[in-house]
């Protein structure tokens, strides 16, 4: 009895599953540059160049704040959106352009580290997100905390 209750689930779940619509052909499909799909170089697309993606603040005193001003410039040819900026660590944050950056134009995204509590080489890492493709840019600062 056991088993014929297994089975009958089992060809339940299979019988519900086929039965998903299937989408009808000429229907658009949104295309993710991070799909299978694969990224079409004919789309306008932003693309976020740093100056530098690299600070060193060099030897600091412990419990020093220090901020560093990355310089970027939308070399892309479509508007730069930046959603969001995430550190590696507490100590340090990332002030960035909340607005669209038009092709050609330029911004800064500011860096601060407070080095409270640390000692010895320090490096920390920013992680800009925009509608870039790759989506992620990795900005870093190293310290020497004395």
């Amino acid at each position: 009895m056991k088993a014929l209750f297994t089975s009958l689930i089992i060809v339940t779940i299979f019988a519900l599953a086929s039965c998903s619509p299937k989408p009808e052909s000429g229907v658009d499909v949104i295309k993710n540059p991070n799909s299978a799909e694969g990224y079409d170089e004919t789309e306008r697309m932003p693309k976020i160049t740093f100056e530098s993606d690299m600070h060193d603040f060099g030897m600091l005193m412990a419990g020093e704040t220090i901020s560093y001003s990355f310089k970027f410039t939308n070399t892309g040819d479509a508007d730069l959106v930046i959603s969001g900026c995430s550190a590696s660590c507490g100590c340090t944050v990332a002030d960035y352009p909340k607005e669209r950056i038009k092709p050609g134009k330029s911004g800064y995204i500011t860096v601060t580290f407070k080095s409270k509590g640390m000692s010895g080489q320090q490096m920390k890492e920013v992680t800009v997100a925009s509608n870039t493709q790759p989506a992620y840019t990795r900005l870093r600062i190293t310290a020497t905390v004395r």
